[in-house]
């Protein structure tokens, strides 16, 4: 298997939701590993997720977990996730998905470079970038 470069997203407790949610606005296939499939007895815990990974038909790969029990999560604002390409109605279907009892940082527009692009922020606080490549020719 060649190195790959992949999102990987701590949670707050609430991973199994925020990961059945990537699935329902991207597809593809969800595995989940909670902290009881691997022996992890702590009260509340053994139902949480330990490792989470979403495969697309499309070749994205994101992976998520809720934060270890005795690690305190610390959201930040120093990354964002992103999707780019040029299938219009998929990567705006992502967008709406995405964007919707969320923020809205940067509506998915036409920008100075010519593509269309916006940033939001989802309801589980991730931050998200969809850049969609208009079909010019650049010399």
């Amino acid at each position: 298997m060649p190195s790959r470069l992949n999102p990987y997203i701590s949670f707050d407790g609430n991973a199994r939701e925020a990961m059945e949610f990537y699935k329902s606005v991207l597809g593809g296939s969800l595995r989940l590993n909670t902290f009881g499939d691997f022996g992890g007895q702590a009260p509340g815990e053994s139902d949480k997720i330990m490792h989470g990974m979403l495969e697309t038909d499309r070749g994205f790969t994101l992976m998520g977990a809720d934060t270890p029990p005795g690690m305190e999560h610390r959201p930040g604002n120093n990354f964002s996730v992103s999707i780019s390409g040029d299938d219009a109605g998929t990567l705006r279907g992502y967008w709406e998905k995405l964007s919707a009892d969320g923020t809205v940082n940067v509506p998915l527009e036409k920008q100075m470079w010519g593509d269309t692009f916006g940033m939001c922020v989802d309801r589980f606080g991730v931050s998200w970038m969809v850049n969609i490549t208009e079909n010019q020719n650049r010399t």
